[in-house]
């Protein structure tokens, strides 16, 4: 008569299931490393890019004033709720050449406020128009929260130029904004 010898189960270790503490404790580790150095580069990458929207904006928000200018013989627009507008036919009243987001109160688009005023004094009335022009403008874009949606504030007045704030400062004028670097 054959016995069958009974394979005795011999119990495995406790440190043979899984990972141990220093294990995870290096992969957190790694993890937080690589982690610290992403997320500033993702913090720049995304100040860039706000950056580059808000010249952007800023450039069609100054060719569209001088669009209506062109087109309206009113001068310049006296708000830029008037580049934007709501009805279907474009008019002085409402241009239809701006994105409402830019043109109406608050302005803000991509990590940026945007502001237009009329400058230089107005000129006479137009046929047909509710609001008189002006002989000028200043564009601003400035930075919602500065050294997080962005850091340069930006402006641009009639000639079409737009220049840069390191600050991300406000340029409080027409002559303000011509003193500053351009854009290049």
């Amino acid at each position: 008569m054959r016995t069958q010898a009974k394979a005795e189960s011999v119990p495995r270790a406790d440190f043979d299931h899984g990972f141990s503490l220093i294990e995870l404790l290096i992969v957190v580790a790694i993890i937080l490393i690589i982690a610290a150095i992403a997320v500033p580069n993702l913090l720049r990458s995304r100040i860039a890019a706000n950056e580059a929207s808000a010249v952007a904006n800023l450039r069609t928000l100054t060719t569209a004033a001088q669009t209506y200018s062109t087109t309206y013989a009113d001068g310049y627009p006296p708000t830029a709720a008037v580049l934007g507008g709501t009805s279907t036919t474009p008019s002085c009243n409402g241009a239809l050449v701006v994105d409402n987001t830019i043109a109406l109160p608050p302005g803000q688009k991509s990590g940026y406020t945007f502001t237009y005023t009329g400058e230089d004094g107005n000129v006479p009335l137009a046929a047909g128009c509710t609001a008189q022009g002006f002989n000028g403008f200043l564009a601003t874009a400035v930075p919602i929260n500065t050294g997080i949606t962005g850091i340069r504030s930006f402006c641009s007045t009639e000639p079409g130029e737009i220049a840069y704030d390191e600050t991300g400062s406000t340029a409080a004028s027409e002559s303000a904004c011509e003193a500053l670097p351009p854009i290049q």
